[in-house]
């Protein structure tokens, strides 16, 4: 386990340096405030739902399966309780002191599944974004990151045949 602490460190330490360039920086802060509480996808969702009358219901259900799985997330970080990486200064404040598993890579990939079950392509790069955000930001180890996406695309795709049930509307 030692070596696995010790990639997580380099690694996020690498990544964070990233963070040095502005234009990274910014990138990497926007998409983490776009992602706090899996907001953007909500959102997104949301809006799908209104606008997309004849899957309204698929739309909505994938929102419910997105913030789901966000709530599992913030479960497991109650009982896991990792404390966040030290050895970096973190660019974005966050809303809690646990890392483990990161919310927002369990959100972003909850939709990314859901979503792109919904003909959105553009679902998986944005996630993947939302996710190196939270490295460069130095808030998460990879090892978080992982765990999230992987609970966020098992949350979803656990939940797609009920989504996809609400097509026929």
């Amino acid at each position: 386990m030692d070596d696995l602490d010790d990639m997580d460190h380099r690694i996020v330490s690498a990544l964070r340096a990233c963070g040095t360039d502005p234009r990274v920086a910014g990138a990497a802060r926007a998409l983490s405030w776009a992602g706090e509480h899996g907001a953007l996808w909500l959102a997104a969702g949301l809006t799908a739902a209104a606008v997309d009358a004849p899957r309204r219901t698929a739309w909505l259900r994938g929102t419910a399966l997105t913030a789901g799985a966000h709530a599992v997330s913030m479960g497991v970080k109650r009982v896991v309780r990792r404390p966040r990486p030290a050895h970096v200064v973190p660019l974005v404040r966050t809303a809690g002191r646990h890392s483990f598993p990161s919310s927002h890579a369990t959100s972003a990939t909850a939709a990314a599944v859901v979503f792109g079950a919904l003909g959105v392509r553009a679902a998986w790069p944005l996630a993947a974004a939302v996710c190196a955000s939270r490295l460069v930001v130095g808030v998460h180890y990879p090892s978080d990151v992982a765990a999230g996406a992987t609970l966020g695309a098992l949350t979803a795709r656990l939940g797609t045949g009920w989504m996809r049930g609400g097509t026929r509307d």
